[in-house]
């Protein structure tokens, strides 16, 4: 039996053993990120010295781990160029069954405008591939009402004829079991086009499906890609795939703050390319049509990019990866109607994203019923889930502010010590050498940004470079606090609740 698949939270499972394992499970992501930051605040005022020591062995490693990634970044960064100028059609002449391949494309709406569907669905329309073989959904929320159903009528009117099928379909509000969000769209969008898939006969190992966010524009030979490496994988039906996002859309009417967040996020993605042992699905990405019904896309988590891949993860006991495509697809910036909403916007954004720390209890529980993956993989992937939410709640933290905790909280026979008045100049050395990184991302940056609107200052290009200087402060406010946030929410047992990030187009720039 595999129940245990379906877990939302630990009031799912009715044996109180196994809710007690589930819920201390819940607790440990942030449990270690609480005792972290209270041992080093403790510990500066008992031994400063240890910590002392601590903070400058934790800045070398840092250090080091930069250059790592970053040599990482530009290696996807350059295959993502290699990728952007091959000709994918080319190459899919030796594969005669491409032919046979239909995309389903489903693209779950909230309360979006028009402009947004009619962007995605306009690059939909001029991708390089053949229509007659793309079927797209665009699923809408019931809460969305009337001005969503002027949305789909609009749709249906200039995009019903341009695809082998488009449906429209309508998630009910408040369905049993169900979660708010993205993924009960998905799943319900889902079910509704199977229906015409059986009515038609068409295969399921012939049919990719796409989960795409409405704000996602496909560059032009994407799924001719997508269908390359779907013929040459070396278990396609055992495999999502994972391109690059890019947070393109409106990047030059958005602000610094968030131009960079956006952009950290990009990288973090290209570094994850070249760790595909690592991999797990995120935002945008594509699957096989009998992955996606067999094993059910989630529909009672918030995480719903993430938790499809764990699932099918464990549904075929280890055997599941997700291959890397260095192709990317363009999304939006978060922005808002103010400068003051924007800074909302984009910390409830990071903390929907932080709230994936719920895979912690999902994956280790998981691993606690299923036998037969290997035990080694089983502590690999383990280990590498509480490294990464770990990081995201303490690491900035840790950088930024542990190098001054000794000095304040020492006392005099610390302060007067040489190792105190080392301490900061040395911390400083070490991480100016970090700013390779800085520097790295910003160089990459410039050169994939599209080309600034005529009517802008190019004003706007230096601040596309200046920008970079407000990164320690993203990764604090927009990086630490978020997960901490949604770390301790999981401790205390209060779930998230779907958040949807508002897609405005005109807005303000700084």
């Amino acid at each position: 039996m595999q129940d245990y698949l379906e877990i939302s939270r630990a009031s799912d499972l009715p044996n109180l053993k196994e809710r007690i394992i589930y819920r201390t499970l819940e607790i440990l992501p942030g449990f270690l990120s609480l005792i972290t930051l209270s041992f080093a605040l403790f510990f500066s005022w008992l031994r400063p010295v240890w910590v002392a020591i601590f903070i400058i062995l934790f800045d070398l490693y840092w250090t080091l781990k930069v250059f790592y990634l970053s040599s990482h970044q530009i290696v996807s960064f350059r295959r993502m160029r290699k990728y952007l100028k091959t000709d994918w059609q080319e190459k899919l002449k030796d594969f005669p069954k491409c032919k046979d391949i239909y995309q389903l494309v489903i693209l779950p709406m909230a309360k979006e405008n028009w402009e947004v569907v009619e962007e995605t669905l306009e690059s939909l329309k001029n991708c390089v591939y053949p229509k007659d073989k793309m079927i797209i959904v665009l699923a809408q929320e019931e809460s969305g009402g009337e001005a969503a159903e002027k949305i789909g009528e609009l749709a249906q009117e200039h995009y019903g004829k341009c695809f082998h099928r488009f449906l429209v379909t309508v998630h009910p509000e408040n369905l049993e079991g169900e979660v708010r969000g993205k993924g009960s769209n998905m799943a319900f969008a889902g079910k509704e086009i199977r229906k015409t898939i059986e009515k038609e006969k068409i295969p399921l190992k012939s049919i990719i499906v796409s989960a795409f966010d409405i704000d996602t524009k496909v560059f032009p030979q994407y799924f001719l890609c997508l269908t390359y490496h779907y013929l040459t994988a070396q278990n396609p039906e055992r495999s999502s795939f994972q391109p690059i996002p890019l947070y393109h859309n409106n990047i030059w009417q958005s602000p610094a703050l968030t131009r960079v967040v956006a952009a950290s996020n990009s990288f973090w993605q290209m570094m994850q390319q070249e760790k595909p042992e690592q991999l797990v699905t995120y935002s945008s990405h594509s699957m096989p049509a009998a992955v996606f019904f067999g094993v059910g896309y989630p529909s009672n988590v918030v995480s719903d990019d993430s938790r499809i891949f764990w699932k099918s993860f464990l549904k075929f006991d280890g055997d599941y990866q997700v291959v890397p495509l260095y192709y990317p697809v363009s999304m939006d910036v978060v922005v808002g109607k103010s400068f003051g909403r924007t800074i909302l916007n984009q910390y409830k954004q990071q903390k929907r994203w932080a709230w994936g720390c719920i895979e912690i209890p999902y994956i280790i529980f998981g691993f606690l019923k299923n036998k037969k993956i290997p035990l080694g993989r089983k502590i690999f992937h383990s280990l590498v889930l509480l490294d990464g939410f770990w990081s995201w709640a303490c690491a900035s933290l840790l950088i930024f502010f542990l190098g001054w905790l000794p000095l304040l909280l020492g006392g005099e026979e610390f302060n007067i010590s040489l190792l105190s008045y080392n301490l900061p100049r040395l911390t400083g050395f070490i991480l100016t050498f970090s700013m390779i990184g800085m520097i790295t991302g910003a160089l990459i940056n410039i050169c994939f940004i599209p080309p600034r609107p005529k009517k802008m200052s190019w004003l706007k290009n230096l601040s596309m470079i200046l920008q970079w200087f407000l990164l320690p402060f993203t990764l604090i406010i927009f990086g630490a606090f978020p997960a901490l946030d949604a770390q301790i929410r999981l401790i205390l047992g209060k779930h998230l609740e779907f958040w949807n990030t508002p897609k405005p187009r005109k807005n303000y720039s700084r």
